[in-house]
């Protein structure tokens, strides 16, 4: 059992696209299926539950995650801060599902969703399944895309093409203070110091700095991407 929760990489490997892999990759597909289907037929109750279930997801993956490293003496500020995207998005995610806020919605539609997406598909992970570690990471980027999809579907909000333009901006102003952080602590938050350690699409881009452009390019057109097909003929916005 100890195995499960330890930093043993070797005892539980990941593989990219396993059985277990693409077996996450399903789940994401089915439960975003689900939800689609519920937008006009759950209860307020059961609005309420998927809502809350959501933000225990989020907060209980999180405290995990820390309490993980910190029961392994593993936790270190290079590597632990709360500035990857997807630890950005958790908190993002949550203060838009408690609060309703729009504002927090463009954003996290944008960058929290398709910064998901991207880590479930390709994830910069090393523990496979059984490992906690497997779980943790699948619960927690899955439950930041069924939140942005809960507050397009059940609470009927709306981006706009100032949405993405304001997305834009603000990742590129969350990527100038990472940048910087990671200059003073010798940190690669949001891989802006050196590629991820495992395969992931990144290797595709060219070699550094190159691929953090690539990254802002393929960024834009995922936001666009994402608005032309969801949003674009629906004129109604959010509160």
């Amino acid at each position: 059992m100890e195995s499960l929760y330890s930093f043993n990489q070797s005892a539980y490997p990941f593989e990219l696209f396993s059985l277990s892999h693409m077996s996450m990759i399903l789940v994401t597909i089915i439960l975003l299926v689900l939800l689609y289907f519920l937008r006009d037929r759950a209860t307020r109750k059961t609005k309420t539950y998927i809502k809350y279930t959501l933000i225990a997801a989020l907060i209980g993956g999180e405290v995990f995650f820390h309490g993980w490293y910190l029961a392994n003496n593993r936790w270190d500020i290079i590597y632990n801060l709360p500035l990857q995207l997807s630890s950005i998005s958790i908190y993002l995610c949550t203060f838009m599902l408690v609060t309703k806020n729009y504002r927090v919605f463009e954003i996290s539609f944008f960058i929290s969703m398709t910064s998901a997406l991207i880590a479930i598909i390709t994830p910069e992970l090393f523990f496979g399944a059984p490992h906690l570690r497997f779980f943790q990471f699948f619960i927690v980027h899955i439950a930041i895309v069924l939140a942005c999809f809960y507050m397009v579907w059940f609470e009927g909000y709306k981006a706009t093409a100032t949405s993405v333009i304001r997305a834009f901006l603000v990742l590129n102003f969350i990527v100038g203070c990472v940048f910087i952080i990671n200059h003073l602590t010798g940190a690669n938050y949001m891989f802006l110091s050196r590629k991820p350690n495992n395969a992931t699409v990144i290797d595709l881009l060219g070699p550094y700095p190159w691929y953090i452009l690539a990254l802002e390019a393929i960024a834009l057109s995922s936001f666009i991407l994402l608005y032309l097909a969801l949003f674009k003929r629906k004129t109604k916005r959010g509160d």
